[in-house]
């Protein structure tokens, strides 16, 4: 029996914290026992924790290991990683997330891990923080390279970004695996179904347009915004935010400024997504930074047409035009025109994108991939 820690700093809602927990639950007993190691989410979060419950997936919580820098909570979340890991005797270490990326690759080499590995989801070097800030950051990422035995990268741009940009560490150094999902029930999805628009008091006839994730600067929502209020101009469209956060108010406030109160909801958090992805008719990402978004590969698996900016994994993840439409970052222009084009569905192939995202991101995929690269390692 292999026995697996994976270490995350919060089960919030979000690509990593999803791909974690699938993970630990597609490497079944008697191969592998899994343990995942969290912190708890922010005030202004919400918590997945529901789906580690769900899928049999034990859980240990340490207060401390949050998303917030602290020197002597980080201390404290050093120690009780390293007493847990002394307990558990895990074969491998994997940890997720930057915090949790440090604090447990430190712990494992302080307990004898045998095996350490991280996964960068996405990297914060880019649209988080003061140029201070980041290069500190790129220097602790440089530092705990050395304490890993391999790090993965969710795509072939973000492996280019962390190892020629950056200089995290060698090429030879990164594994490419990327995100995995449950995509079965969004792929047999079938469209415009259910009470989504009605429960929302959207007409059914109305072409639909969405944004899944958090309400965050990170995901660049002004630009959606500014794209629905260029779209409305040509055509009869609704358009709904699905999530929440810190920038709530400040949005609602930019929607009514813009003269688009009745045309776009704030649906909040919404558990089970699907329904989202039967009623909308067109996807759109607006991030300054992403990983491998989820939002967009969710969207490709139930045949939703996707606009999204060409940030971290995005060009991965979308290579040929009939999968969605790509576009520069803060190009207001052209994501109005991509909204538009989408609405009409002009190049958008259903099927060849959800075989493409099935074949390359459903987790039984990547469950094998990572798998096979854990007892390489071992």
């Amino acid at each position: 029996m292999t026995r697996v820690m994976h270490v995350i700093a919060r089960l919030n809602v979000g690509g990593a914290a999803l791909h974690v927990m699938l993970l630990a639950a597609h490497l079944p007993a008697p191969a592998y026992e899994n343990l995942l190691v969290c912190g708890v989410v922010g005030d202004n979060e919400a918590d997945m924790g529901y789906v580690a419950a769900e899928k049999g997936v034990p859980v240990t919580i340490i207060r401390e290991l949050g998303r917030e820098l602290s020197l002597i909570g980080d201390l404290l979340t050093l120690f009780k990683l390293w007493r847990l890991m002394r307990r558990f005797r895990p074969d491998i270490v994997h940890t997720n997330t930057a915090k949790a990326g440090f604090v447990g690759r430190v712990a494992a080499r302080l307990a004898g891990v045998p095996v350490v590995i991280h996964t960068f989801h996405g990297h914060v070097f880019h649209g988080y923080f003061s140029p201070r800030k980041t290069r500190f950051f790129i220097l602790l990422e440089q530092l705990c390279a050395r304490l890993s035995t391999r790090i993965i990268a969710p795509s072939a741009e973000l492996k280019r970004q962390i190892t020629d940009e950056y200089h995290i560490c060698a090429p030879d150094q990164v594994v490419v695996i990327g995100v995995g999902l449950d995509l079965a029930r969004l792929a047999a999805l079938p469209r415009h179904i259910g009470t989504f628009r009605a429960e929302h008091g959207i007409p059914a006839e109305v072409p639909l347009v969405g944004i899944v994730g958090r309400l965050v600067a990170i995901k660049n929502h002004d630009l959606f915004l500014q794209a629905a209020a260029q779209v409305v101009r040509y055509v009869n469209v609704h358009f709904v935010l699905i999530g929440d956060g810190e920038r709530r108010a400040e949005l609602m406030a930019q929607v009514a400024a813009l003269g688009l109160s009745k045309r776009v909801t704030f649906a909040g958090w919404i558990t089970d997504v699907a329904p989202v992805y039967s009623a909308i008719d067109v996807l759109v990402l607006s991030s300054i930074n992403e990983g491998v978004p989820i939002s967009v590969i969710e969207a490709m698996a139930a045949g939703v047409p996707v606009v999204a900016t060409g940030v971290g994994g995005v060009p991965d993840l979308m290579p040929d035009a009939r999968y969605g439409a790509v576009v520069p970052l803060n190009d207001l222009t052209a994501m109005a025109d991509a909204i538009l084009a989408a609405i009409h569905e002009s190049a958008h192939d259903p099927d060849m994108a959800r075989q493409w995202v099935l074949s390359r991101y459903d987790m039984s995929v990547l469950a094998a991939q990572t798998a096979a690269l854990y007892q390489d390692l071992l």
